[in-house]
Formats: structure tokens, C-alpha cells, sequence
């Protein structure tokens, strides 16, 4: 197993610095605790340094999917000066929240690829980042009568999961969109 490059012996202070700077500023009232643990999903992800917060306005950094939480891991990376390839070393979460997407991600790519094996037509979700593409394809790694891809651009890139056997942009196949049942 490879030594971290990333540690909060190394990138902790730094990355300290940047947090109060936001609490501060921005008048949040939440802590956080940075760590160089394994991940619970250590399977689908792996960083190298996690941020956890916790306090009152916790609920602000999840709303609107976790947009706020996933805006700030982003400012971080760039604080840090992590290349593209490294974003996901970096782990910021509150409540537990990456760790129920993972399993949320995971379960809707098992029960896509469900549907397609018994269907034979593709499958297309909804557009999501590189990090949530890449637990969905993890989580078909070992199915073998399914094949998952991503299609598109950012910000619209998603992916497809296809039969085995379905060549790759098959043009008489048109992917079926995920969509949510009306209760």
C-alpha cells in the first residue's frame, strides 16, 4: 500500500486556515474535524484526508444536495493545489452524508442494471460529477451482462448502462432516462 500524499500532518493547517477563514466570514456556526482515517466505502472511495463537520449550520452545507459542502471540498482542492486527478483524496461531510449517497449511488446502478438485463435497453441517469460517475461504474465493476460508460459533456456528462452484448452508441438504441414515479 502506497504512503498518503496527502496527511493532516502536511495539509492540515492549510486547510484549517481556509475552513475558519469561511466560518468565519461567512458567519457559519459549524466545526469540523479533519482526518487522515479510511473511508466507510473505502471500496468506491478512498481519500486521503476527510473533513467532517458538525454544529448548527450543518444543514446550510447540505441543502440543495450538499452543494454548499461540495462547493467548499472544491475551493479546497484549489487551495491545496490538487490536480484534476487527485479531487478525490479530498473528502469533505456532514451527517454522514457521502457515505448514504455511495449507498444510494450504488443501489440505483444495481437496480439499473436490473432493469436493463431484463429489458435488454440501455439506461441513462441523470447527469452527476466525475466522482458519482465512478461509484456507479465501481458498483457494475462485477456484473458482467451489463457495461457502463459516461455520455455527454460537463456539465450534462452521465452515465449509460448498456448490455453486454449492445455495441457502444448503438443508434437504433436510445437510452432510457431516469425518472422518478409520481407517488
Amino acid at each position: 500500500m502506497s504512503a498518503k500524499k496527502y496527511t493532516v500532518a502536511t495539509h492540515g493547517e492549510k486547510l484549517s486556515r481556509f475552513l475558519d477563514a469561511v466560518r468565519n466570514y461567512g458567519g457559519f456556526r459549524f466545526q469540523y474535524e479533519i482526518t487522515d482515517e479510511a473511508a466507510p466505502h473505502a471500496d468506491f472511495e478512498n481519500p486521503d484526508l476527510m473533513v467532517r463537520f458538525t454544529g448548527p449550520d450543518v444543514d446550510l452545507l447540505l441543502a440543495n444536495k450538499a452543494e454548499l459542502l461540495l462547493a467548499l471540498e472544491q475551493l479546497a482542492t484549489e487551495i491545496l493545489r490538487m490536480g484534476a486527478d487527485e479531487h478525490a483524496l479530498l473528502c469533505f461531510d456532514a451527517h454522514d452524508y457521502r457515505v448514504m449517497r455511495v449507498e444510494e449511488l450504488r443501489l440505483s446502478a444495481l437496480t439499473a442494471a436490473e432493469r436493463v438485463k431484463k429489458t435488454k435497453l440501455p439506461f441513462q441517469f441523470s447527469p452527476m460529477n466525475s466522482r458519482e460517475r465512478r461509484i456507479i461504474h465501481l458498483a457494475l465493476r462485477n456484473e458482467p451482462a451489463v457495461r457502463s460508460e459516461s455520455a455527454g459533456l460537463a456539465p450534462n456528462r452521465c452515465v449509460v448502462i448498456y448490455p453486454a452484448d449492445m455495441p457502444a452508441g448503438s443508434a437504433n438504441q436510445k437510452p432510457q432516462p431516469f425518472l422518478r414515479r409520481r407517488r
